[in-house]
């Protein structure tokens, strides 16, 4: 009996050891686990413990606003949203519902899953055979097909855009039709409210919200600003328990355009009329305040919606204002006029014999359609003489000519900063013949934009200062620099109104109320080795002579048929722009007048 006793004691007691030194092991194991966790490999556990705890937000900022100088909003962005597809979350969906559907008909669903090539035929026939999917590409406008290619060639994806920006009653319905792997993604969409009217200065956004052209582009990070970061920590019920790390956004800038919308609907309507009327294949139009180069109105035609892409041909995408370049014919001979006088050469009393109506300089020829004689420089502008220019030009040394005109701004861009303006053709450090200098004085031998010209006549609207011109509102007058006399560009304006007078090139256009200095230009279009049969037709000029506010410039390109005189295609369209905007901006009437159109009388 004591030796039995003896074998039980002595079991239980192995027994027990051999228990404490299996407690002793795990607890070791446990020991040297967590040990090797927190001291050997520690960033390890504080990554999958982020990765079930830690989340990061995104604040996002919408892209800032474009107004005109008036407050009136140009583009704003809207909320949309977007329809994106899970391609791998929808198969799998998709493989638990066939695998559900085995094993509710008894089949052996493991084995069923084992077989690779049955699944993939089974998952196939489950997709084609629920109708959600057709309901969801007719609701989108894409073909089924389409469809089916995203969201079944490669399972494997994670993310593929099904439709960019569908409208909140579009969403509603996906959202109804609660299909595997579709998703609702929050977006903006730019919207512009002037539509076409402002489309060439406002640009365009992509689908991504950038900016490709005009002020779109010029601001792209004003606009955009930037997003912010929000690190956090949550427990396993979805509560924000700590705030990790916070990264604040930057909020977009709002762009305050120098644009008058009143104005630009006005300039725009009145271009378009012009176009179409004398059957052109373009035109443009600026409007310009002289006391400080905002510009109020840059439009061009044709044009486009930026609201709708689709029939935004390249050609009508371009801002033919800034990019498209012309010889400006006699829209320049105010210049030379002024040249004379700035020089001391000639007098505003003076007179210039042109007869006999030509002359030749190195054996090329300058001529007026008719012997005018002796002609006081009113007169010169009057019936736009180029003898009479030509002349005045001659009696200039070449260098002073040539600089001059660099000085005002030919051959370099007028400061509006708009993506793809062009700097003009003008080389003035080449050599210069005689006729070369003669050319240059009526309008040729340089070729300009429509803005640069705009901006020589806001020179001449105030008084002889030149400066840059302006998109953006100015909320004083920049001081601008000196360039000639005020009493001499005051004579070249007073000259400048013969042009309405009854005799004048624009004697059929008349601006209703005010007193206005212009003059009418009409270019022939240069192609390879000369000139081709096609014309530009121009009008420029500013108003009330009496205290100047504006200047105008209208060009229209390739007008068809046999009107083709600046003073008749583009006079109207200037008239109406002109007196128009001076009503906007609630400018005296210093003259009695009602704007009218006569018969046909002088042409340039």
């Amino acid at each position: 009996m004591n030796n039995r006793g003896k074998v039980v004691t002595s079991l239980i007691t192995w027994r027990f050891a051999l228990v404490c030194c299996l407690l002793v092991l795990v607890f070791l194991t446990l020991v040297a686990r967590a040990a090797y966790l927190q001291v050997i490999e520690p960033d390890k556990a504080r990554e999958e413990n982020a990765k079930r705890t830690v989340r990061v937000e995104k604040l996002k900022v919408q892209r800032g606003m474009i107004f005109d100088r008036n407050g009136k909003e140009l583009a704003v962005s809207v909320p949309v949203v977007s329809v994106y597809a899970d391609p791998l979350a929808l198969d799998k969906s998709i493989a638990q519902k066939v695998l559900k559907a085995a094993r509710k008909s008894g089949e052996d669903y493991k084995a069923l899953a084992d077989n690779e090539q049955e699944m993939v035929r089974r998952k196939q026939q489950w997709y084609e055979n629920e109708l959600r999917w057709r309901e969801l590409a007719d609701v989108l406008q894409i073909k089924t097909s389409e469809v089916d290619s995203r969201l079944r060639n490669d399972p494997s994806r994670r993310f593929v855009y099904l439709k960019r920006q569908v409208t909140p009653a579009v969403a509603n319905y996906i959202r109804q039709l609660r299909l595997p792997g579709i998703h609702l993604l929050d977006e903006s969409k730019r919207f512009y409210p002037s539509g076409e009217v402002t489309a060439h200065i406002l640009g365009f956004t992509n689908i991504d919200g950038k900016g490709i052209e005009g002020v779109e582009r010029l601001f792209e990070t004003a606009l955009t600003g930037a997003e912010g970061r929000r690190t956090i920590r949550k427990d396993a019920q979805g509560r924000e328990v700590q705030v990790l790390s916070e990264e604040q956004r930057v909020e977009p800038e709002n762009i305050e355009l120098s644009i008058d919308l009143r104005i630009q609907a006005i300039a725009y309507r009145a271009l378009k009329s012009a176009v179409l009327s004398y059957k052109a294949t373009s035109g443009s139009a600026m409007v310009v305040d002289v006391k400080t180069g905002e510009v109020l109105a840059m439009v061009n035609s044709p044009s486009f919606n930026p609201n709708d892409m689709s029939d935004a041909a390249p050609y009508k995408r371009r801002n033919r204002a800034i990019t498209d370049l012309f010889e400006p014919g006699s829209t320049l001979k105010p210049l030379a006029v002024l040249a004379g006088l700035d020089y001391g050469a000639i007098d505003a009393q003076d007179t210039i014999d042109t007869y006999p109506g030509w002359m030749r300089l190195g054996g090329s020829l300058v001529q007026d359609t008719r012997n005018n004689g002796e002609m006081t420089l009113r007169e010169i502008l009057k019936i736009s003489s180029n003898m009479g220019v030509a002349k005045i030009s001659q009696m200039l040394p070449k260098d002073y000519m040539v600089g001059l005109y660099q000085k005002v701004g030919f051959g370099e861009d007028t400061g509006t900063m708009m993506v793809g303006e062009s700097s003009g053709l003008f080389y003035p450090n080449r050599r210069w013949s005689d006729f070369e200098i003669a050319t240059l004085a009526y309008g040729y031998a340089v070729s300009a934009s429509t803005a640069q010209i705009a901006r020589l006549y806001s020179v001449f609207g105030s008084g002889g200062m030149l400066r840059p011109l302006t998109i953006l509102k100015q909320k004083s007058p920049p001081e601008g620099e000196r360039i000639f006399a005020q009493e001499d560009v005051r004579a070249v304006v007073e000259m400048m109104e013969s042009v309405f007078e009854r005799g004048g090139t624009a004697e059929n256009v008349k601006v209703d109320g005010y007193r206005a200095a212009g003059k009418t230009g009409t270019s022939k279009k240069a192609i390879a080795g000369g000139y081709g049969d096609e014309y530009v037709g121009y009008f420029a000029g500013i108003a009330p002579v009496s205290d100047p506010r504006l200047a105008v410039v209208v060009m229209v390109n390739e007008p068809g048929g046999d009107v083709y005189y600046g003073g008749h295609t583009s006079g109207p369209a200037f008239a109406e722009i002109m007196s128009n905007a001076l009503r906007i901006l609630n400018v005296a009437p210093d003259k009695e007048r009602v704007a009218y159109i006569s018969e046909p009388g002088n042409e340039s």
